[in-house]
C-alpha cells in the first residue's frame, strides 16, 4: 500500500518501491522543526512530548511513543500532523513557552515563520554538548524568591522592581516582595521567608534573594539609614540554619554600592591580546551551594539610572530576553558582565566603568 499519511514505507519484498514523496513545503517544515528540537536536551525532549499532549491532543500517546522518541522522529510526526506551517508554528510556540525555552521562540514568532527562512545556527547549551559530564542541580521543586527594594531616595528603583519581577516570573519563581522596610521589618520578613522554606523542605528546588538598596562594603542600608549586615543574611540560609536548602542553590543578587570609590577606567590600545578524614558520617561545609552576584567591586559605587533603573538589573533582563535560559547561571552573568563592562557611563561628567563580581560555592550547574 502506498503513500497515505501515517503509513510507513516498508523494505523487504516491496523494496523496489519508492517511499512516498513528501511535498517540498512539508519537507522544509520538518527540517525547521528538527533544527529546533535538536537544541533540546533529552529531558527537555521528554517534557516537550508531555506538554504537547496537553496543548494539542491531536497526536496520540501511541504515536508519540512509537515515532516521537528522537528529534528527527518527532519533527517528522509534527510536520505530518500539523501541516501547513502556520498550525505547526502555533503548537510549537505554545509548547516551547511551557518548557520554558524563550531563546527558541523568536524564529517561530516572527512574521516570516510561515515561509522559507535562512537557517541560522543557535548554540547548544553546554550540557547538550558534553553528554553525561555536567552534574546539574535538580530544580524540579518549587523556586522561591525574596525580593527587597529600598525605593526611597533611589530614583529608578521602581523600574528595577518591575524588571526583576518579570525576570523571576519567566524563571518560574514564586516571589515574596518587601518594599522600603526598616531594619527590623526586613529581618523579620526574611526570617519568615527562611522559616517557610524549612517548613516545605522536600518541595524546594532553589532559593533566590535579591536585595536592592544603598550600601557599603558588607552592608546594605534601609530607608532610615540603618545598616544590615550581608554576612548575617547569608548566614541565615546556610546548611545549619536552613536545612531545606542543603545541596540546593542559594542565589543572592545584591544591587547596592560597596563603597564610595569610582572606577574611571583605563585607556587601551585595542590590540588583541584531597582530604580524607576517615569519618563514616557524611558532612557538609556550613556554607555551600551559594552564588552571590554584586554590581561592582569592593569599596566602589554601583550605578543606577533615574529613568531606566540599575545598570546590572537592566542588563540581566536584556540578556535573558535575547538568550533565554540556555546557560548555567555563571555563564549567564558572565554575558551580563560583558554587556555592562563594554558600556560607557558618566556620573556628573565623570567617566565611570563598572564590572560585576561573582562569588560561588556551587557544586553543580544551575539552569533555570
Amino acid at each position: 500500500m502506498e503513500g497515505s499519511p501515517g503509513i510507513g514505507w516498508r523494505s523487504g519484498a516491496d523494496s523496489s518501491r519508492t517511499p512516498p514523496k513528501i511535498p517540498p513545503a512539508m519537507e522544509e517544515l520538518q527540517s525547521r522543526l528538527q533544527e529546533t528540537l535538536d537544541l533540546l536536551s533529552s529531558q527537555e525532549l521528554r517534557s516537550f512530548r508531555d506538554h504537547l499532549k496537553k496543548v494539542e491532543p491531536r497526536v496520540s500517546q501511541v504515536k508519540l511513543e512509537l515515532e516521537g522518541c528522537s528529534p528527527s522522529g518527532l519533527a517528522r510526526l509534527l510536520a505530518k500532523q500539523y501541516y501547513p506551517p502556520a498550525a505547526a508554528k502555533r503548537v510549537l510556540v505554545q509548547v516551547l513557552e511551557q518548557l520554558p525555552r524563550a531563546d527558541l521562540l523568536p524564529r517561530w514568532q516572527s512574521a516570516a515563520a510561515d515561509g522559507p527562512v535562512i537557517p541560522r545556527k543557535i548554540p547548544k547549551r553546554s550540557y547538550d554538548c558534553v553528554e553525561g559530564e555536567l552534574d546539574r542541580y535538580d530544580l524540579s521543586g518549587r523556586r522561591k524568591a525574596f525580593l527587597m527594594c529600598v525605593k526611597r531616595n533611589r530614583p529608578g528603583a521602581h523600574q528595577d522592581v518591575l524588571l526583576m519581577e518579570d525576570w523571576l516570573g519567566q524563571c518560574q519563581f514564586e516571589n515574596t516582595l518587601c518594599i522600603d522596610p526598616d531594619k527590623m521589618e526586613l529581618l523579620g520578613k526574611i526570617t519568615s521567608f527562611r522559616d517557610g522554606l524549612n517548613e516545605i523542605k522536600d518541595d524546594i528546588g532553589c532559593c533566590l534573594v535579591a536585595l536592592m538598596a544603598h550600601g557599603e562594603e558588607g552592608f546594605i542600608r534601609m530607608k532610615d539609614g540603618e545598616k544590615v549586615s550581608l554576612e548575617g543574611i547569608f548566614e541565615m540560609f546556610n546548611n545549619k540554619n536552613c536545612p531545606a536548602l542543603q545541596e540546593k542553590p542559594k542565589i543572592f543578587i545584591i544591587q547596592a554600592c560597596r563603597g564610595e570609590r569610582k572606577d574611571s577606567g583605563v585607556e587601551t590600545d585595542d590590540e588583541p591580546m584531597d582530604s580524607d578524614d576517615g569519618s563514616e558520617k557524611r558532612r557538609l561545609p556550613t556554607f555551600s551551594d551559594y552564588f552571590i552576584i554584586y554590581p561592582t567591586q569592593a569599596d566602589h559605587v554601583a550605578l543606577r539610572d533615574p529613568r531606566t533603573g540599575s545598570v546590572m538589573i537592566k542588563a540581566m533582563t536584556e540578556v535573558f530576553k535575547q538568550y533565554g535560559n540556555k546557560w548555567h547561571i555563571a555563564d549567564f552573568f558572565t554575558k551580563v558582565n560583558n554587556r555592562v563592562v563594554h558600556r560607557e557611563f558618566n556620573l556628573r561628567n565623570e567617566p565611570i566603568k563598572v564590572s560585576l563580581v561573582m562569588e560561588s560555592t556551587l557544586t553543580k550547574f544551575v539552569y533555570f
